[in-house]
This record gives structure tokens, sequence and C-alpha cells, in this order.
């Protein structure tokens, strides 16, 4: 059994704290669960720096009550501690209150003297809205600024739940936000924190006993689902036996490569190879053969079957490929239009639709969806070229990305993979997020890449399946690819395949 890892807005993660709380456990273990698990993270991944203190800030509500939490517990296990509290003389809610005078009550409570190598902020949770509270602000400003004055060295920042002026669900800063190197949060995951990774820093999810009931508000088959490694190995990317073979560990057809923009039907080909394809042939423009011959010798290539050919697409696609991976550098010619078409009307398999074959459908979803109904299929769209697909702005598919994904996906009768930061893959009913990757993907080619992992993994899709957890295998096995290479290569800013 997958362990599952449920994301939720702000509303979603209340109303499981609520439906917890219903179900017979205090709101104020939940509170010192949290705040326990949280000083034990402290404690495990920083204790080499404990030695100079932490410097705990602490807000008025529950989100303080945790960081009062926490530093009772550090102070339980040795540390000096320093409390700050902040938009208040005492915490406002009952269970903050109580903590706070728990703390107080087993010793001084000194101020941090700013030598803390390791800084707790517990200012603002999940429920922090705008307008941005002054005393907040002039809080991340002070923090900000214990960053800065020691470039070299600069103190940790592990933030409680979410980082302060970061908001749970939408990931935007309210006012300002801190800029935090650890993110403990807890239950489930924060829409927010996958949004804006930059404030957000490395995510760690705390297990604080919510109950099965509390994720049936929403009904928990909607609740998008982050990918994992094991998730990825179990559903998307099973090994292969002992006795496979070229021929049967799946032959990928690559349609697309243009005169002039062959170089992305390499690049999708060559990463379908790498992923797992026995046999990789790369259908061009006659201009284009040469190219794959010279730049992959790996795979194979034939030009583009004539408009009036058709035992000769059937030849070289339908009757050969596995998978179909059609867009890469396909362009938007007349001659390129005319393909698709040919392609999309005959072919009955497993097919991955990418860069220009989605532009070609341009505010023409469901024409594409018609197209594809009845098999495996996933789409693999940026931001923009969704946005063109559904007829709406960038910004829209940005700030309603895990909703749009799915809608688009009931659309097209196909899973749609949203490239970004996170990637959202949904086929309108199952969500999958993943979070992998650097900013060294963000560059031409990368989705390429990405479209042939996925043509290699879908391949062995079962036909009664939608291609969700193999499109999101694709993308966490695309982004963990892209972390390992930043890794080895000492944070470097760019990587090609």
């Amino acid at each position: 059994m997958i362990p599952t890892v449920r994301i939720t807005t702000a509303a979603e993660a209340a109303a499981a704290d609520a439906a917890t709380i219903a179900a017979g456990v205090p709101s104020r273990a939940l509170m010192q669960r949290a705040g326990a698990a949280a000083a034990f993270e402290v404690v495990r991944r920083y204790g080499a720096l404990l030695d100079a203190g932490v410097a705990v800030h602490a807000g008025p509500g529950n989100n303080g009550g945790d960081a009062w939490v926490v530093a009772r517990a550090l102070r339980r296990y040795g540390v000096r501690v320093g409390v700050t509290q902040w938009g208040a003389d005492a915490p406002t809610t009952d269970d903050a209150r109580y903590e706070f005078d728990r703390a107080r009550d087993a010793g001084d409570v000194p101020a941090p003297t700013g030598a803390e190598r390791v800084i707790v902020d517990g200012v603002l949770g999940t429920g922090a809205r705008a307008p941005a509270r002054d005393y907040a602000m002039t809080y991340v400003r002070q923090i900000a600024a214990a960053q800065g004055a020691a470039p070299n060295a600069p103190p940790i920042v592990v933030a409680l739940d979410v980082p302060t002026g970061l908001d749970a669900t939408t990931g935007e800063t309210i006012g300002e936000a801190i800029r935090a190197d650890l993110t403990l949060t807890f239950g489930t995951l924060k829409r927010g924190l996958l949004v804006d990774r930059d404030a957000a820093g490395a995510i760690a999810l705390l297990d604080i006993g919510l109950v099965d009931a509390a994720l049936s508000h929403p009904p928990a088959d909607t609740l998008p689902l982050l990918v994992t490694a094991d998730a990825v190995r179990e559903r998307g990317a099973a090994p292969f036996g002992a006795s496979a073979h070229k021929g049967t560990r799946g032959k990928v057809a690559v349609i697309g490569g243009a005169p002039g923009m062959a170089g992305a039907a390499v690049l999708a080909s060559d990463a379908a190879l790498r992923s797992g394809a026995g046999m990789v042939r790369a259908v061009v423009a006659p201009e284009s053969v040469p190219v794959l011959q010279n730049g992959l010798h790996a795979a194979m290539a034939t030009a583009w079957p004539a408009a009036d050919d058709a035992d000769a697409l059937r030849t070289a696609v339908l009757d050969w490929a596995d998978v179909l991976l059609v867009g890469p550098g396909l362009g938007r010619s007349d001659a390129a239009s005319s393909l698709l078409e040919r392609v999309l009307q005959a072919w009955r398999g497993p097919i991955v639709v990418d860069a220009d074959a989605l532009n070609h459908y341009a505010g023409r979803l469901d024409v594409l969806g018609a197209l594809l109904d009845g098999r495996p299929a996933l789409l693999t769209p940026h931001p923009l070229e969704l946005a063109r697909l559904v007829g709406t702005t960038v910004d829209d598919v940005l700030a309603r990305r895990f909703e749009i994904a799915g809608e688009a996906a009931r659309t097209a009768r196909a899973a749609v993979l949203l490239k970004g930061v996170p990637t959202v893959v949904s086929d309108g009913h199952t969500t999958l997020v993943s979070a992998t990757g650097t900013p060294a993907l963000g560059t031409a080619g990368s989705g390429d890449v990405l479209g042939g992992v996925a043509a290699a993994l879908l391949a062995h899709a079962p036909a009664s399946e939608t291609a969700v957890w193999h499109g999101a295998a694709a993308a966490w096995t695309h982004g963990r690819a892209g972390e390992l290479a930043t890794a080895r290569r000492g944070g470097v800013r760019g990587t090609t395949l």
C-alpha cells in the first residue's frame, strides 16, 4: 500500500482538523503533536547548530501555539531557547494561550540573543489572509535582515505549517513573506507550499494523527495526491522482467521534426530510448531525416508519408508502433496539420500529444477530445498552451492549476499534464502533483524530453486505464533527473540531455 499524501487548500486543511476534533481528538492534542514533532525534526536535522540556541517567534494565533510547544519541547532536549511573542502580549486563542502559560510556568523564557543559528517561524499559519498585518511585516523584515547580515553562514529558518506571509492556498505573498530553509507542515501538504518553493524551501510533512474521516470533507478522492518515488515504481514505471527484449519493451513513434526543428524530435526520441523504450522511430520532414540519422544512431528515421500515401502511414506508424508521441518540432504548416489529422483519425492506441500538436487545436479542445476518445491519451501542455486550448489566460491557468487540468481532461477525454511548479496531472477524476525539478529544466527542449519519457512509460499502460499515473511518473522522473543533474554538477544553472 502506497502512503497517501493529500494536498489541500487552507480551508480543506482546517476541515480535516475539525473532522478529527469532532471524532474525539482534542484540538489541544493536535497542537501538542504538531509542536512535538516539529521540535524533534529541528533536533534531528540541525543538532550540530543547536549549541548556539534556537530563536522561536510566535504569533497570536494557533500557529503561535505550535511555536510555544516547540519552545517547550526544545528546552526538554536541553536546547537554550529564546522566544519572541508577536502581535499581542499573549496568544489570543485558548489552545495557544494554554501552551504559552505552560511554557512560562516551566521557567523563565528569555528573548532571543540574536546569535542563534536556528530560527523557528510560528507567527502566521494557514489562516493568514490579506491585508498584511503590520507586526508580521516588521517581523519578516527583521528575519530577512538577519539572513542578509551573515551571507556566508545565515541562520537556518524553519517555518511551522507555512512560512509567515505565504497564502497556504494560492502560494501568493501576503505583503512580504519569510524565506524558509525548511517548512514543517502538519497533517496535509498545503498547495501554496508547492507553488512558492522559494518561500517554502525544503518541505517535510509531519503526521499529527488526523483520523481517516478527516479527509472526507471534501471527499478524499477529490483531493490532489503528491507523486512519490514509491508510487512511480508501483503505478507508473514498473520494472521489466528478465526476459524483456526490444520487441517487448515498447515501440515508440515520434512524429514531428519539421524543417529547422529536427532537434526536438532528436531529444524526444533519445529520451524515449533512455526511459526504456525498446525501439524508436522518428517520423520527420524529409529534410530532417539526415539530422535524425546523424544525431541519434539508436533510433530509426523515416520521412512524413505523403498526404495520398495511406500505405506508407500504415507501414511506418500504425502497424509498427505501440505508442505515439506527436508534436515535438511538428510546426504549424499545412503539411504538418494534414499529417496530424490523419494520424489522430487512424490511430487507436496510446498517444502523447505535445507542443505544436496541441497548438493545432487551440480553442478546439473538444474536437481533439473526440479524436482521442477511447484510448490511453496524455496531453502535455505548458500554461500558455493550455490557455490556448481552453480559451483563457495564462494567469487564469496558473491561479487554478489544481482544478483546470482536470477540467481540461474531461473535455479532452484524456489525461492532462500541466507543466509548471508544481506539475499537475489529471484525468478529470484523479489529480496527481509532482513537485520534483529545478530551474535548470526551464529551457528549450526540456518539454520534448518529458514527452519522450512519457511515451516510453505509456507504451506499457493497460488499455483499461487512463494515462494519468504514467504521465505523473514521467513528470516525477523528469524532475528528479533535473535535480540529480543539478546536484552532480555543483548547482549548475542549466543542463542538456
